[in-house]
């Protein structure tokens, strides 16, 4: 209340109204190609989807069937990267068992016959949780034989209501999606147009990027959802076409997560000012939209996207091989599975070239250009003995990024700092396995040796690894390399100019204590033991959550010493 009143100091609700010159209320500027409006309101949303609309309704309906001993399972839309053995790593489409969802930000799951936190905001509940059964995990498609087996066993009744579940599902986060899409039209979008003293055309580009243009289209995709929606029998419907109609049209989301890191970064930089904070609030309040802030509005077409290669997966799980919409459903879920997979893979990327910024301002005596011009990704890393053309040996950290290997040297003394020597472009060389033995050109009988011979000229480097397994995974990582920067080039992958000096320069500013928007890595979350659920004491980290590079709101915490060591050295091992 005090920060509501402290709030309408600075910004007063009707001031906000939307007026037209003739002093009527300003028309809606996004209707549909008919002009028409929803056929459904917000308080029907409210009172047929309360789980999808009200503040915590998913996390106390969670709660409750865990305290009846029901088993509650997610998927997950994103893979989650970690290096802290206290958070739970999955990949994308992984099912993770939840165990406790009494913390709105961090869940704590079992997945492997592992249990550790993860981030709520990376999952999505599946709908039919009895088929589940304790400690499954794998992803849909290699699930998807096993789950239409044991679905054809199952009650014809059964079944038929399960992918009504499904479908249902579909149809009602489809139409509370619109809903957030509206409030960010018509709420954020609308009012800072008309302030123009305070926001830039630029600006509103930059955070709200091409979100009007995803708003017309699912309004148009949701119109056909609704023409093969069958209310009376939902299990009849036939969706399918729906999605495989539209498959093109959802290329537009590329565009939008392709902004969306550029999009935090310049909102995150206006909410360090009280009157935007305060203005952004207001327009939730005009528009009586859920307490959720601007950044989670923005975070949700991201979202979406992930989720329907999950939804059609269960849905395809659920309809029988006879089923009018079958094969539609098939090709649909193949579809945006590839969408979702593109999207999943820069997201990483993204991901990695804010470590690898940071990774390259640790470095002393750092020469050339910056590592982020041609490379966006750590493949492999370790030591090797370098033999030069004279027969010296070198013991060497090496660095093995697209495009690139980058040859550093430890200091005697603080073996976690590391110092420039080099690099070889991968581009230009050729990848030789040599045999235990005499080598002709250098001199001295070599083991688990390999070299890097220039296509263009004379220039060779000579490596040794320890034992032979060291050197088979770095001839693997070698041939993983050229592999990831043919189909990079293949689908077109790459990071924009913009993102790559974002990343420089918060690298930078971390490095002398002056990080603009989110820090250093997270430090650990806090330990727990693996006693069983009932006899555990959950301790939750007590900060907000924070966007990140592709703003999926994982909590922020403060950074260890642990981790200010352990990034300089290997700050990208999986």
């Amino acid at each position: 209340m005090v920060a509501r009143r402290e709030m309408a100091r600075f910004w007063s609700l009707e001031s906000l109204h939307t007026v037209s010159s003739d002093g009527g209320a300003e028309p809606s500027a996004l209707v549909d190609d008919n002009g028409s409006e929803e056929d459904f309101s917000y308080e029907d949303l409210c009172r047929a989807n309360p789980r999808y609309l009200q503040p915590g309704g998913e996390q106390l309906a969670i709660n409750e069937l865990i305290g009846d001993g029901s088993v509650v399972c997610a998927e997950a839309l994103w893979d989650h990267v970690t290096m802290d053995e206290q958070e739970l790593g999955f990949k994308a489409g992984d099912v993770i068992q939840v165990l406790e969802a009494s913390h709105k930000d961090w869940w704590w799951g079992r997945s492997a016959d592992r249990e550790a936190w993860f981030p709520a905001s990376f999952v999505r509940l599946r709908v039919n949780q009895e088929e589940l059964s304790e400690g499954s995990s794998g992803s849909p498609g290699e699930e998807q034989e096993e789950d239409t087996g044991r679905a054809r066993h199952k009650h014809p009744e059964s079944k038929q209501q399960m992918r009504a579940n499904v479908v249902q599902e579909i149809m009602d986060t489809e139409r509370v999606y619109i809903k957030h899409l509206r409030d960010i039209c018509e709420g954020y979008i609308r009012q800072c147009r008309k302030h123009t003293a305070m926001f830039s055309v630029a600006q509103l580009a930059t955070i709200f990027g091409n979100i009007e243009d995803i708003y017309r289209f699912q309004r148009k995709f949701l119109k056909d959802l609704e023409k093969q929606y069958n209310k009376e029998e939902p299990h009849l419907s036939e969706i399918g076409s729906c999605f495989l109609q539209h498959q093109e049209g959802f290329a537009i989301y590329s565009e939008y997560c392709n902004n969306h890191p550029g999009a935090c970064a310049e909102l995150a930089g206006l909410m360090q000012q009280r009157r935007y904070r305060h203005f952004f609030e207001a327009c939730r309040l005009l528009q009586q939209m859920i307490d959720i802030a601007l950044d989670g509005f923005l975070l949700t077409p991201v979202q979406k996207i992930c989720k329907y290669p999950l939804q059609l997966a269960e849905l395809l799980k659920y309809t029988a091989p006879e089923h009018s919409d079958y094969d539609n459903i098939k090709a649909a879920y193949e579809a945006m599975k590839n969408v979702a997979c593109l999207i999943n893979e820069r997201k990483r990327k993204l991901e990695s070239i804010d470590k690898i910024a940071r990774w390259q301002v640790s470095i002393v005596g750092w020469e050339g250009q910056d590592l982020l011009e041609r490379s966006s990704e750590l493949i492999h890393s370790g030591e090797l003995t370098s033999v030069t053309r004279q027969g010296k040996s070198q013991q060497r950290t090496f660095f093995l990024f697209d495009h690139q290997l980058v040859f550093c040297k430890k200091d005697l003394l603080r073996r976690d700092v590391l110092y420039y020597r080099g690099r070889a472009d991968t581009d230009a060389v050729e990848l030789v396995d040599l045999e235990d033995g005499r080598d002709g050109a250098r001199g001295p009988g070599l083991r688990n040796a390999f070299r890097l011979a220039s296509r263009t000229g004379d220039e060779v480097h000579l490596f040794c690894a320890r034992k032979p397994e060291d050197k088979a995974r770095w001839l693997q990582a070698f041939r993983d390399e050229r592999r990831r920067v043919q189909e990079d080039r293949a689908l077109g992958m790459e990071i924009s100019e913009n993102q790559k000096k974002l990343a420089m320069l918060n690298a930078q500013k971390a490095a002398h204590g002056k990080s603009k928007g989110y820090g250093g890595c997270p430090a650990a979350p806090p330990l727990q033991s693996l006693r069983p659920i009932h006899q555990r004491h959950i301790t939750v980290p007590s900060s907000l959550p924070q966007q990140q590079v592709f703003a999926l709101a994982e909590p922020k915490r403060k950074p260890s010493l642990f981790w200010h060591t352990f990034n300089k050295l290997a700050p990208f091992r999986k």
